[in-house]
């Protein structure tokens, strides 16, 4: 049977509310991983300054020594200055990111204490294998649960439509729809020859509101069998999204060491031979390429839990 109007009105208030929150939840942990990438991605940049500022006195000293020549000052002085309007713009992020989280939270902007992305305590291994039965926590599911059976009662209900609502018993013997016992059956059986035969009469509505009954039972089917599908897409595809960013993670760390290395070896070999400053700038400018890619690479990954948690329709509040 289906639920009481106020007990059905209770639960939909109480899935709304459950679907809120967990988008609630979602939203604010997005905000402060991307607040937390951003805090890297302003580290490596200093960091990276510096290093590129040493290589600018590097060559305008080989350059004094005629090792160097002005093109190679120049264009490394360019990175510089690019790699300082990189940082104001990381900045402005940073500060548009915590604005919009304090907008949601209702309060006023203030510093946001934060952990290291890289520390961030995200799991290490995620169940491949999510049970079916997972997806009815999502709102969307359950409602469409609950107008599924509130059309299979329904067309029910106008199935037996066609059934006087009379009942034999073996051991009462005839009994009414109010349940109680006939001590008459022949008297009561002519005054209820009108309920018997109500039914034939009304058979063409009674046809009419089956066949609409099941037209809706059918549509309720439909609406759940999506919703399903729908909720199941959004799990697989964050499910994928981790497992990707963690085989990309090991190129990313690969790659990074293998250009940390290449980095050192062209710095050495500026000082000591007659290589050109573009290949340190090259190398420089790879390395920092592929650090930002690494660093976005495991906020994709963080990302792809906060989704499967939403996709899964949060935890219980």
């Amino acid at each position: 049977m289906p639920l009481p109007p106020c007990k059905e009105v209770d639960t939909r208030r109480a899935d709304t509310r459950h679907a809120v929150q967990t988008q609630f939840v979602a939203t604010i942990a997005d905000s402060y991983y991307t607040l937390a990438m951003l805090d890297a991605q302003m580290a490596i940049s200093h960091r990276t300054l510096e290093n590129w500022q040493t290589t600018v006195r590097t060559l305008e000293a080989l350059k004094k020594a005629g090792q160097s020549n002005e093109a190679g000052v120049l264009q490394a002085k360019a990175n510089v200055m690019q790699l300082e309007s990189s940082l104001l713009s990381i900045r402005k992020s940073i500060s548009e990111t915590e604005n919009a989280l304090f907008a949601i939270l209702a309060m006023p902007s203030h510093s946001i204490a934060r952990s290291n992305l890289v520390e961030a305590a995200f799991p290490d291994t995620v169940s491949i294998g999510v049970p079916l039965q997972l997806l009815s926590n999502r709102p969307d599911v359950r409602q469409a649960e609950m107008e599924l059976a509130q059309a299979f009662y329904t067309t029910n209900a106008a199935r037996a439509a066609f059934y006087p609502h009379i009942t034999l018993s073996g051991t009462l013997g005839w009994t009414n729809n109010g349940g109680g016992i006939i001590t008459n059956p022949g008297q009561w059986l002519l005054n209820a020859i009108g309920s018997l035969t109500q039914p034939l009469f009304n058979r063409g509505a009674n046809i009419a509101n089956l066949k609409t009954a099941q037209i809706r039972q059918e549509e309720a089917k439909l609406l759940f069998q999506h919703s399903l599908l729908n909720a199941g897409k959004e799990v697989n595809d964050a499910l994928t999204a981790w497992q990707t960013a963690k085989s990309q993670l090991e190129i990313n760390a690969r790659q990074v060491e293998t250009l940390c290395d290449a980095v050192r070896k062209t710095e050495s070999l500026m000082r000591h031979s007659n290589i050109t400053y573009l290949e340190v700038l090259t190398a420089q400018q790879s390395l920092l390429e592929a650090e930002v890619q690494q660093l976005q690479t495991r906020f994709e990954r963080i990302q792809s839990v906060i989704k499967l948690y939403h996709a899964l329709g949060g935890g219980r509040f």
